[in-house]
């Protein structure tokens, strides 16, 4: 019985340090795809070059908030007693 709860805890903390690495390396090729769409559309139109870095500066945001939410989850799946 505590045998059975000692490994789940153990894969508890496992499954979650293997989470933050997923979600860390998704939210990296999630941010070079965006930084690579948008050096392409510049590189299309200069004339709107300002208004995509904004708008890529707003979800580059927005995807590291995302994946700072998924870090904090699994944060707390390591963590739990």
């Amino acid at each position: 019985m505590i045998g059975t709860i000692l490994q789940s805890l153990v894969f508890a903390k496992v499954g979650g340090a293997i989470g933050a690495g997923i979600i860390a390396i998704g939210a990296a090729i999630g941010i070079g795809k965006l930084a690579q769409s948008t050096m392409e559309a510049s590189a299309r139109q200069p004339e709107l070059s300002s208004g995509l870095r904004t708008t890529a500066i707003i979800i580059g945001a927005l995807i590291e908030g995302v994946c700072l939410f998924g870090v904090l989850v699994c944060l707390l799946a390591v963590l739990a007693k």
